[in-house]
C-alpha cells in the first residue's frame, strides 16, 4: 500500500475569522479618512461624504463577512 499521508485538520472557524474585526476596523478607518479629506477639499459645512463613505465601509464589510461565512459554511457541508 502507498502511504497516505494524513488528512489535514481544517482550520477551527474561530481561526478562519479572526481577522475580520481587523478588516472591518480598516475599512472603515479609511473610509472616514478619505471622507474626511474630501469634505475638507470642498468646504462642505457637514460631513456628508464621510458620513456616506462610512455606510459604504460598513455595508462593504458587512457582505464580506457575510461571503467569508458561506464560504465557511461550504466548506463544512
Amino acid at each position: 500500500m502507498k502511504d497516505q499521508l494524513p488528512k489535514k485538520k481544517p482550520l477551527n472557524k474561530f481561526i478562519r475569522l479572526s481577522g475580520v474585526g481587523l478588516q472591518m476596523g480598516i475599512t472603515i478607518y479609511l473610509a472616514a479618512y478619505f471622507g474626511k479629506k474630501i469634505d475638507a477639499h470642498y468646504g462642505f459645512e457637514k460631513n456628508y461624504i464621510t458620513l456616506i463613505l462610512i455606510l459604504i465601509g460598513f455595508i462593504g464589510s458587512m457582505v464580506s463577512l457575510m461571503a467569508q461565512l458561506k464560504k465557511i459554511n461550504d466548506k463544512e457541508k
